[in-house]
């Protein structure tokens, strides 16, 4: 058995990106994005993505639309939709996320949003095959 205390883990890491935990069909990310930072752009064509914000305040952007999210927002992006999540705040904007699938290395740790790109440009950051 796989337990969290969630909110307590993903408010502890400072890496931008940290898989917890990785299944067949889904996996368990956490998240820091740093003051006036960014996921970045993107569009994940095959995963399913629900992301929960533990803290901090930030934007939502999904296929054109734009919400405020803070501590407790909860969205999900399905497969195929262009989003980006921005930090706003003066703070850390913290959340974790579920994929699905997998979308990440196994195991993986990124400490910033420039070592996340550099590994996924590389090719370092793929899911396990099932």
């Amino acid at each position: 058995m796989e337990h969290f205390t969630i909110a307590t883990v993903a408010e502890q890491s400072a890496d931008f990106r940290r898989v917890l935990w990785t299944g067949r069909h889904s996996q368990l990310v956490i998240m820091t994005i740093p003051p006036g930072g960014e996921i970045g752009e993107e569009v994940h064509e095959d995963t399913d993505q629900i992301l929960t914000f533990v803290s901090g305040t930030g934007e939502a952007r999904l296929a054109g639309e734009t919400r405020a999210v803070q501590s407790g927002d909860l969205v999900a992006v399905p497969a195929g939709t262009k989003h980006n999540f921005v930090n706003t705040g003066p703070n850390p904007l913290v959340l974790y996320t579920v994929y699905g699938p997998p979308e990440h290395a196994d195991g993986a740790v990124h400490r910033t949003k420039e070592e996340a790109d550099a590994l996924e440009e590389a090719g370092k950051d793929e899911p396990p095959q099932s």
